[in-house]
């Protein structure tokens, strides 16, 4: 069966070739700004949705997942933060913190019911020092990341503990849900 990808994440894409599925990637035109008074588990949601949405318009005989994730401080979405001084910032601003990530994906078909989960990932980061933070910047470059981190590299080493369902899921696709999604729908994993 056909599976489209509504995503350009190389991060998303790495995690998706997990499951060894062949699938093509779509980059879905999707303003991804939250809306007034939207919670971060409403914009991830929300976003997830629209992306295989928009993709799935022109391809409407095949599966799309849609995911998106929206780290939470306070309640508060924190997006990538594209320049160095910024990832300094947010890191600092969650030093000795607990973030939220919220990490939503869908699956969808033409008229098909919508499959579709939430994973919350809950990082606490250990009391960070300005030069640790700058080193880690600096060393690791997380400037594409949401929290200005990469589990999977040496951000890892940033955090007290993480408590999550699905260890994929901090890094942007929980595969957990998602094969379960898939299976339902049909696809054959192991």
């Amino acid at each position: 069966m056909p599976l489209i990808l509504a995503s350009t994440s190389r991060y998303r894409r790495e995690l998706l070739e997990r499951l060894r599925l062949p699938f093509h990637i779509a980059r879905p035109d999707v303003d991804e700004a939250p809306l007034p008074g939207e919670t971060p588990p409403a914009l991830a949601r929300r976003l997830a949705w629209a992306k295989a949405k928009a993709i799935a318009a022109q391809h409407p005989d095949t599966w799309i997942i849609g995911s998106d994730q929206v780290a939470a401080l306070d309640a508060q979405p924190l997006g990538k933060p594209g320049t160095r001084e910024n990832a300094l910032t947010q890191l600092g601003a969650m030093s000795g913190r607990e973030i939220a990530f919220h990490t939503a994906v869908c699956l969808l078909r033409g008229d098909d019911p919508v499959l579709e989960a939430m994973d919350v990932t809950r990082v606490r980061f250990r009391d960070l020092q300005a030069d640790e933070i700058e080193r880690y910047v600096d060393t690791e470059q997380p400037l594409d990341c949401a929290g200005s981190f990469k589990s999977e590299g040496l951000g890892i080493a940033l955090f007290e503990h993480i408590e999550s369902k699905d260890p994929t899921a901090l890094v942007g696709l929980p595969l957990i849900a998602l094969s379960r999604m898939l299976r339902e729908a049909g696809f054959t994993l192991p």
